[in-house]
């Protein structure tokens, strides 16, 4: 009985040391992202001269968002068709060189965590941007697995910190800001209801000089990211004014992100997808 009461025993402590093992490796790849192999090969493209170009770039070395990445392809296809624009969908970092990126008038980081392009590439996106190019960022691409500082200064205002755990997906409504540009807000209610895995970061990017387009109540939220053993100090939010998507002038070029956008769900909603169309249109507006 002892003999197999002390087996029994250490099969229970083995289990749980491996279920450990793997929870601290999915909390490793989920804010760092694993290693990969950058792509350098510059793709083989030919621009139409009567179209405007947009990249979307859905590479991911942390956590894979991977409905979500599925079904905005169809729709921001769709979207290109209606607007006309030559639309390049990639996950190969090659084409962040200087010539190719030139040529696009907006770069959508779609979903897109962890390290996904070496330190050479980020350089020349960063010069694409302050010299008249645009940044979106969609929702993953807000988390804390980039470590890249201008990528936070520039797109996000803030560092990530988490998002709910308890109450993963919840519905709130959605609020226009009154100071956002009419261009940004086009054919979007004042108030729309959606539901969505809500970014909490530690600063509100509005203090940093962010231009806010929309927020929620944060208030009408269970923010708490707490996780039992594994994070203790994650029960707070952004308070009432939680903004969800803000837009900045950098150099002269523009940057656009909103953290919703967790689930193929977004894309189904219209106001959610009409947000990306106006952000899209806002990037290649000539002022």
């Amino acid at each position: 009985m002892k003999k197999i009461l002390k087996i029994t025993l250490w099969s229970v402590l083995i289990i749980i040391m491996l279920l450990a093992g793997l929870m601290a490796v999915f909390l490793y790849k989920v804010k760092n992202g694993f290693p990969v192999s950058y792509e350098t090969d510059a793709p083989k493209l030919a621009f139409p001269a009567n179209q405007s170009a947009v990249l979307l770039f859905s590479k991911s070395t942390g956590f894979r968002h991977s409905a979500s990445i599925d079904a905005s392809k169809l729709v921001i296809a769709d979207l290109a068709k209606k607007n006309n624009w030559f639309l390049v969908e990639t996950e190969e970092g090659g084409i962040f060189n200087t010539e190719q990126l030139a040529k696009f008038s907006t770069v959508i980081f779609n979903n897109s965590t962890g390290e996904v392009i070496n330190d050479e590439q980020k350089r020349v996106l960063e010069q694409y941007v302050e010299n008249g190019g645009s940044l979106i960022g969609i929702h993953g691409a807000g988390d804390n697995s980039h470590h890249w500082d201008w990528y936070v200064q520039n797109l996000l205002g803030s560092e990530f910190s988490h998002h709910p755990i308890e109450k993963h997906i919840q519905k709130t409504d959605v609020l226009l800001d009154n100071q956002a540009d009419s261009l940004q807000t086009n054919q979007i209610p004042e108030k729309w209801s959606h539901a969505d895995e809500w970014y909490v970061f530690f600063e509100n990017p509005r203090k940093k000089g962010f231009n806010i387009v929309c927020s929620i109540n944060g208030d009408s939220i269970n923010p708490s990211g707490n996780m039992t053993l594994l994070a203790s100090d994650k029960n707070f939010g952004m308070g009432k004014d939680h903004p969800v998507a803000w837009s900045k002038r950098v150099g002269k070029g523009k940057t656009f992100y909103t953290s919703m956008g967790h689930d193929e769900t977004a894309w189904k909603n219209q106001n959610f997808v009409q947000l990306i169309e106006n952000a899209i249109k806002w990037t290649q507006h000539k002022e």
